[in-house]
């Protein structure tokens, strides 16, 4: 129970020396500074948004299924569900060049 929980926290920072709220305190100071300052020109991580498809569904879906090796129907899915994700997490670099594919073809991309 929570209770007994609270009893055995209580135990363990008696016997090793610590305490539980110090760690919880630690990373909340520690990851304030990162946020404020130049979160912008620290940002390593990017995601492609599809933002809207234009005149050439069928070319955007294939540019789609090129990019993310998704089937068909998935791909269709995503494309006509825009504003979607394409992509997550990846790098500025390869974020330009797929925003730049998808473009060719007709479709608008952003990048956050």
């Amino acid at each position: 129970s929570v209770l007994e929980l609270s009893q055995l926290i209580k135990e363990l920072e008696e016997k090793f020396g610590v305490s539980a709220a110090a760690p919880a305190a630690v990373a909340v100071t520690g990851a304030a500074p990162a946020e404020g300052g130049g979160a912008a020109e620290e940002q390593t991580e990017f995601d492609v948004i599809l933002a809207s498809i234009g005149d050439a569904k069928i070319k955007v879906i294939k540019e789609v299924r090129a990019i993310t090796s998704l089937g068909l129907k998935e791909a269709k899915g995503l494309v006509e569900s825009a504003p979607a994700p394409l992509k997550e997490g990846i790098t500025k670099e390869e974020a330009e060049e797929i925003k730049t594919q998808i473009e060719a073809v007709g479709a608008t991309v952003e990048i956050k």
